[in-house]
């Protein structure tokens, strides 16, 4: 008998001068297909640390645990470990810090250089004391000037707190103009090139990134751009994922200036609170943010335990809606300091909301719940109760509750849209027509459906279509490039019952499919709908944004008729500010 074995991860390394003295070592984790569960990789990652030599020698962050075999002894062959003096750690999430602790049995005498929030967190990592040296804005390290290149390496040191991580800071090295950010101005994208040369190939998973782990955070983005606008010109940003931006450094800067402008717009947000480092507090806090940031809603992501008690106070008081996770049953004294700035900050008339941490020792939900809403305040969702590791489901759940309440901040300014439009333009437009779809998609545990009626046939060869999906959709999120979904084709003479059953609301984290005959493994992208005319299987190829959709090309890759007599059920609208 053959077993079937699972192919091993391709994992493999780069090593490349970027810079006078300087040399970066890329570890790329080729199949990486999900990043803290909650949002799908198309095209892998990277990993990226640097070593700059001046007269003294710093290496900037280290690798991922997997690359333990292979990063240490090419770091060996470029220098030897007791000749680093000082450790830059840009912040201290997994996939950077995991080799910190092995770095230090090699070099015990290692300075390590972060900010101060970084080093507390360090310590309950690595469980063994290391020298440190805390920085924040404006401090600098130098490390001399290389006796071989003549090139001073005078580090200044900007903090950058919520990009994506409460720790973050910001490296310019003066000598270079290389600006190191870790997580900030990143993606997800594997390739053999060092660079950005290819801005087409990219921009989506840059532009993706940006949503699911920057775009929460746009205030802490723009207060982080005012400080790089003070910096001396700045010829490289070396990331912590993905290429290197050189190339087309004005692009990416622009994007998110334009991207975090416009999500900060205005003075309603909610502010989605999480306490760093406890249980999955990070990973649902940012799902939630996510679906808020979906609904075209402002979004704060607020860390409970490293935010100061004075800006803790404002963003809670100022915020529309605030969202919190269930805390320590016995929380330290800064805790629940922190806590009880919290809760005297609440005010009457905003929305707030409870989802579980999953810490193990969490404060019961319906404690929480009931503390939120002591001053008279409405629950924005029902508490989010996680029972166990959370998985794709649960953080589907969350998004889907997150983009329920941006619906609710931004319920005044849909309707004054709705509202604005010329009554005869809004007849004209009202007499377009189209049919009537169900799109369908399945990614492991996640699922999804929305009824459609914005599409159209968009290429012969290959066959294409192209689809109009609002931003606040639950099914956007597997509708990225590369991935695969149904479109189910309605029936004229029998779509109704369907129609009914998608197009009401569902509850966060609904199996939309529950009492609706599907045919699962006939099509890669998700069910097929037993009652439905037709289905094609497609392949998303482009994604181009609009003020509230994302259009939609994909490639058509299979797809059968289930009744060749049956016509398409047809959608005739009466105006052109609603569907």
């Amino acid at each position: 008998m053959t077993v079937a074995t699972a192919a091993p991860p391709r994992l493999s390394l780069q090593c490349a001068a970027i810079g006078p003295d300087t040399t970066t070592i890329r570890s790329l984790d080729w199949d990486r297909s999900r990043f803290d569960i909650e949002f799908g990789l198309r095209n892998g990652t990277t990993y990226n640390s640097f070593l700059v030599r001046g007269e003294r020698t710093a290496l900037i962050d280290t690798s991922h645990l997997k690359f333990e075999a292979t990063w240490l002894p090419l770091l060996e062959e470029q220098i030897d470990p007791l000749a680093i003096d000082h450790l830059i750690v840009s912040h201290t999430e997994p996939d950077h810090s995991g080799l910190i602790g092995h770095l230090l049995e090699r070099n015990p005498e290692i300075e390590i250089v972060a900010s101060k929030v970084a080093i507390q967190f360090l310590a309950d990592q690595v469980h063994r004391p290391f020298r440190s040296r805390a920085v924040k804005s404006g401090e600098e390290l130098d490390l001399g000037v290389n006796p071989t290149s003549g090139v001073q390496h005078r580090f200044e040191f900007l903090s950058a707190p919520n990009l994506h991580w409460p720790d973050t800071i910001f490296s310019l090295d003066h000598g270079t103009g290389i600006l190191y950010t870790c997580d900030a101005f990143g993606l997800h994208y594997c390739g053999e090139d060092i660079y950005d040369v290819d801005p087409g190939a990219i921009a989506p998973d840059f532009r993706f990134y940006y949503d699911c782990l920057m775009g929460p955070n746009a205030r802490s983005v723009l207060q982080a751009l005012k400080r790089m606008d003070a910096l001396p010109p700045i010829r490289m940003i070396a990331t912590g994922h993905g290429p290197l931006l050189r190339d087309h450094l004005n692009l990416w800067i622009g994007d998110y200036r334009d991207w975090s402008s416009q999500r900060s717009a205005g003075e309603t947000y909610a502010a989605v609170c999480y306490v760093s480092q406890y249980g999955f507090c990070d990973r649902l806090s940012q799902a939630i943010a996510r679906g808020i940031g979906k609904a075209e809603a402002q979004v704060q992501l607020v860390d409970l335990r490293a935010t100061d008690a004075q800006e803790l106070a404002a963003l809670a008081g100022d915020a529309s809606a605030v969202v919190v996770p269930t805390w320590p049953a016995n929380p330290d004294p800064e805790l629940q300091q922190s806590i009880g700035t919290l809760l005297a900050a609440l005010k009457p008339k905003q929305w707030v909301a409870a989802y579980d941490a999953y810490g193990g020792n969490d404060q019961p939900i319906d404690s929480v719940a009931a503390q939120l809403r002591s001053v008279g305040q409405k629950e924005a969702f029902e508490p989010l109760r996680i029972r166990q590791v959370p998985d794709g489901n649960d953080y589907q759940r969350c998004e889907e509750a997150g983009t329920d309440l941006g619906q609710l901040l931004t319920r005044a300014r849909t309707i004054a849209a709705m509202k604005s439009l010329d009554g005869d333009l809004d007849k004209a437009l009202g007499r377009l027509s189209g049919g009537l779809y169900i799109v369908t998609a399945r990614q492991g545990e996640r699922s999804s459906a929305m009824v459609a009626s914005w599409v159209s046939q968009a290429s012969f060869d290959p066959p294409g279509l192209s689809i109009a999906v609002a931003k606040d959709r639950a099914i956007e999120a597997l509708m990225q490039v590369g991935d695969r979904f149904v479109l189910n084709i309605l029936r004229d003479d029998n779509h109704q019952e369907l129609l009914r059953h998608f197009l009401r609301r569902f509850p966060p984290g609904a199996d939309r499919f529950a009492g609706v005959s599907t045919l699962d493994g006939v099509s890669a992208g998700g069910p097929v709908l037993g009652d439905a005319l037709a289905y094609l299987g497609c392949r998303v190829a482009q994604r181009m944004e609009g003020p509230d959709h994302w259009i939609i090309y994909a490639e058509v890759e299979e797809g059968t008729v289930a009744d060749s007599e049956a016509t398409t059920a047809v959608h005739h609208r009466k105006v052109g500010n609603h569907y």
